[in-house]
């Protein structure tokens, strides 16, 4: 789940089929519009990136009711599709009920998934991702049936528990188990960083389709190479690939976002180009202690004139 930012430049990068949103808290009211626009700019062009991707809009909450409204409210304005958020694992979300701490509760993720697609008409689809379990894998199959008898068209599962959070390993094998005991589309993810990862992946889940989340920030290229079922090449030359990106994000950001929250925003990205960049780690470290967004760009035009 990516800002709109980011989605925008990475989808015109082959590879990507569909994207989800960041997750849009539903707690106690019917949201306003202004709050859809805002975190899914793309439902002012069909709901879709300027490339063509969809983008879902994924909703996270505890209500039943409040869920469906909201739901039927994106679904009013443009949405796609709409995805229903039971993986995240943040503290401050699952102390709200939100997230997955739901998965302690099948009986409760079926009343939200069921009041959902009620509520949405029946050409948009309802997705839904999840993770293994909050403490423990116990529930993790009778959760994926509650979503399927539900009525989603299409199950994400993030191959950890709440608790496991993003430490390796990513359990694929559960993923297996749980498609083994539907029939619902389950779509695997979790710890795909490269076309080893993807591969081994596929074939100990068993599933055709894989989502990436911080292995797309940490290479932008990364579904284009899986796309390709080719290694990607050599971080060199995609280090030169990556530079524009960088210098059209930080321009889009600056345009979006008060000057205070540009350096912040960049740096979040260029934190998670080091685990694939060595020359991210360069530029990270020349641009740490500045916050004023000229700086940070000359930063990165030395870096591109450099390449």
């Amino acid at each position: 789940m990516l800002d709109f930012t980011l989605r925008e430049l990475l989808t015109e990068i082959a590879g990507i089929d569909q994207c989800v949103t960041e997750f849009i808290r539903v707690s106690d009211r019917l949201l306003p519009a202004s709050v859809f626009y805002r975190l899914a700019p793309e439902l002012y062009q069909g709901g879709c990136t300027r490339s063509g991707v969809p983008v879902y809009l994924q909703l996270l909450g505890s209500d039943p009711a409040l869920m469906a409204d909201n739901a039927a409210r994106a679904a009013e304005l443009g949405a796609p599709g709409i995805d229903l958020n039971f993986g995240c694992p943040a503290k401050t979300v699952n102390k709200s009920r939100g997230g997955a701490v739901l998965l302690k509760e099948p009986e409760l993720l079926h009343a939200i998934v069921s009041a959902v697609r009620q509520a949405v008409p029946s050409n948009i689809p309802v997705t839904a991702k999840m993770r293994l379990g909050y403490m423990d894998k116990a529930l993790a199959i009778e959760n994926a049936q509650s979503i399927e008898a539900a009525g989603a068209a299409s199950l994400a599962v993030h191959a950890r528990t709440k608790l496991e959070g993003y430490k390796p390993p990513a359990h694929w094998e559960w993923i297996a188990r749980i498609r083994e005991a539907v029939r619902v589309h389950v779509i695997a993810n979790g710890e795909v960083w490269n076309l080893d990862d993807y591969q081994r992946c596929r074939a100990l889940s068993g599933c055709d389709d894989v989502m990436l989340g911080r292995g797309m920030l940490s290479n932008p290229f990364l579904a284009e190479s899986l796309r390709n079922a080719e290694p990607a090449q050599a971080t060199e030359q995609l280090w030169f690939r990556v530079l524009p990106l960088l210098d059209t994000y930080l321009a889009q950001v600056m345009l979006d976002l008060s000057e205070r929250h540009v350096h912040g925003r960049v740096k979040q990205w260029l934190n998670m180009l080091r685990r694939q960049f060595p020359q991210a780690d360069i530029l990270f470290s020349q641009i740490r202690s500045h916050q004023d967004p000229r700086l940070i760009r000359q930063a990165i035009l030395a870096q591109s004139g450099s390449c």
